[in-house]
């Protein structure tokens, strides 16, 4: 299954490649050349079709848990001074998604989208450390009974020129469903409340609405 924010790039590419796959074939009199531009052709449609998979994945529905909002690895869990919103002290956890990774955004819990925020920026590589200030981004803050309000960052790289949000403010939503969707390498911040154990370490791998960010907090 592909994300719907890729049909479009996908049919382009497919269309593409067959011209381009026909042309060498019929045009290119050298067999070697032919055979090899054809692989190539064949291999960026291939590329273009991994990225916007979208793998079914069952999440079990828990309010006391805040899941991974997207596949990628843990690169940072730190206390900083969350300053858009909260304007306090929170556990950032930063997930970086390569381009190899499915670049699906899921909600990390149910509830409802008290702020939602689009800030256009630059394009620095997801990990630097002001990319969640400086890059092109989104804020969304969610609140539920159970875990109160979290935020989370969707923030374009060096690669991604273009974040699709969902979120937006006063709409209810469920764990683990579509939140979005970031193109070509990015970046997710979650922002804790300060007293969360962090069931996850940096270098992780974590699947976006399955693994466990943090339980409800004491």
């Amino acid at each position: 299954m592909f994300h719907k924010e890729g049909f479009k790039i996908i049919i382009i590419t497919f269309l593409l490649t067959s011209v381009l796959c026909i042309f060498a074939e019929y045009f290119i009199e050298n067999d070697i050349l032919s055979k090899f531009l054809q692989i190539v052709f064949l291999l960026i449609l291939i590329l273009i079709l991994q990225f916007f998979r979208n793998p079914k994945r069952i999440t079990e529905l828990n309010e006391n848990n805040i899941i991974a909002p997207a596949d990628g690895k843990i690169v940072i869990i730190k206390e900083v001074y969350e300053e858009e919103y909260f304007k306090e002290k929170k556990i950032q956890v930063s997930i970086f998604m390569s381009p190899l990774n499915v670049h699906v955004t899921r909600y990390p819990m149910s509830g409802k989208v008290v702020f939602s925020k689009y800030h256009p920026g630059k394009y620095l590589v997801a990990w630097h450390p002001k990319s969640s200030k400086l890059n092109e981004r989104t804020s969304i803050v969610l609140k539920n009974d159970s875990m109160g309000e979290i935020l989370y960052r969707q923030i374009a790289g060096a690669l991604a020129r273009r974040i699709v949000n969902y979120a937006k403010k006063d709409l209810y939503v469920v764990q683990g469903e579509d939140a979005g969707f970031i193109k070509f390498g990015s970046r997710i911040d979650l922002f804790l409340p300060i007293k969360s154990n962090v069931n996850v370490s940096i270098g992780q791998k974590v699947q976006g609405g399955i693994t466990v960010i943090t339980s409800k907090f004491s």
